[in-house]
């Protein structure tokens, strides 16, 4: 090799004879992967090879056990942010040997990664001079990919657009778009919404796509963004129908993977219900954000509701407050209780929604407020008086107790 010429300075037609001509040079096996572990391009090699190698080659893609003890070892994290080739000591637990590996980049966005097995000899400092003059001319190559994978995405973008907006009403008909795209849909799916606190930025799409792509613990179909929250169209698998504290385990699982690799978690998750029928995408897409919103408003009431049938009777709120403002509706008894407070300086409205909140337990009901129960008993006695109430109905009670939940939605 001689040190003053670069045997990459030239056009290469497609990876695979990219991939060969390293070998040639370096006498190494060389896999190109997309930056999401997709195998792309893959040299020769003689006999010595190792198991994680050849998975990648039969499955077109790095094993998930790979995935994942390189990001626990450290390896992805420095790979990422390093522009020069790192060495990767060999893990015999995954079968990966000694390798070599380079990150290909467009300024500060990785495109995908060379990776060398070192079956004779480590690379010297010019082989991986060399290593790192063949990921610049893997540029170009990755460039023309990524245009030609932006259309498809775009593409795969508006469809799943056209579904959550229910412009496409006919299950027959999204399948069939589905087939032409080559987007293979699951029997089953549900619509999940992850709300992030800030609006997501390329960089963080970049990581929300590579979790896409690599997770093992659910099948993402299609996903878009949309500001702050990525929606998901998830695969349900067979062995999950119908069961949806399964496929929410699942999800939040994935939310921890990209937390514990990048450091950025959604805020709050929210899924629909699960279905078979395309044509209700649109529905569960709007009980995702349903979850959302209720979880919002009621943190502590709905904090571990994942799917809409998690949330019970909150899932009625929105419907009730709707009626409520179609007939400019205002309990009566909560009317007449307010211009109490206000005319008295009084405190019975919040006796009364706490006293609702703890399911008419007196002692627990008095220890919230900090007085003593005689005390309390004498409000609960004037609330009934002032508004003629009577708090020994259960009927009265939840419509009381339902009215105030709406009216919190709405606030």
């Amino acid at each position: 090799m001689n040190p003053n010429t670069n045997p990459f300075d030239q056009s290469f037609g497609s990876l695979d004879a990219l991939a060969e001509a390293i070998y040639v040079e370096l006498r190494c096996p060389v896999t190109i992967e997309d930056a999401n572990h997709r195998l792309l391009a893959y040299s020769s090699h003689e006999e010595t090879t190792d198991p994680a190698r050849v998975s990648t080659i039969m499955g077109r893609k790095v094993p998930d056990k790979v995935i994942s003890a390189l990001w626990g070892d450290g390896v992805m994290k420095r790979l990422l942010q390093s522009e020069q080739p790192i060495r990767i000591a060999a893990m015999e637990g995954i079968g990966l040997g000694d390798r070599v590996a380079v990150a290909i980049r467009k300024n500060q966005e990785v495109l995908g990664f060379i990776w060398l097995l070192e079956v004779n000899e480590p690379l010297d400092e010019q082989g991986l001079q060399m290593l790192k003059q063949a990921a610049d001319a893997a540029r170009s190559l990755f460039i023309q990919l990524q245009m030609k994978s932006r259309k498809e995405e775009q593409s795969n973008y508006d469809f799943f657009w056209q579904l959550l907006t229910g412009h496409l009403q006919s299950d027959e008909t999204i399948r069939e778009k589905a087939r032409q795209l080559g987007v293979r849909l699951p029997e089953r799916y549900h619509v999940t919404v992850l709300q992030f606190e800030e609006a997501i930025v390329p960089k963080l799409q970049q990581q929300i796509r590579y979790t896409l792509e690599t997770t093992s613990f659910v099948r993402i179909v299609l996903h878009v963004v949309t500001d702050s929250r990525l929606v998901l169209l998830a695969a349900v698998p067979s062995a999950a129908d119908g069961h949806e504290e399964e496929q929410g385990t699942a999800i939040l699982r994935m939310i921890r993977q990209m937390k514990q690799r990048f450091g950025i978690p959604p805020v709050e998750s929210g899924s629909g219900m699960i279905y078979s029928d395309y044509a209700l995408v649109e529905r569960s897409y709007q009980e995702a954000l349903t979850v959302l919103q209720i979880k919002r408003r009621f943190p502590q009431e709905t904090g571990t509701a994942h799917f809409y049938s998690d949330l019970g009777y909150y899932r009625y709120l929105p419907y009730i407050l709707q009626e409520k403002q179609l007939h400019r509706f205002e309990n009566p008894y909560l009317s007449k209780l307010r211009k109490y407070d206000r005319e008295h300086n009084g405190e019975l409205m919040q006796t009364l929604e706490v006293y609702l909140n703890q399911n008419s337990n007196i002692k627990a009901t008095a220890d919230l407020l900090h007085v003593h129960i005689n005390t309390l008993t004498y409000r609960l006695k004037r609330i009934a008086e002032i508004v003629d109430l009577d708090l020994d109905s259960m009927d009265q009670k939840v419509t009381l107790y339902l009215d105030l939940k709406a009216e919190k939605l709405l606030e």
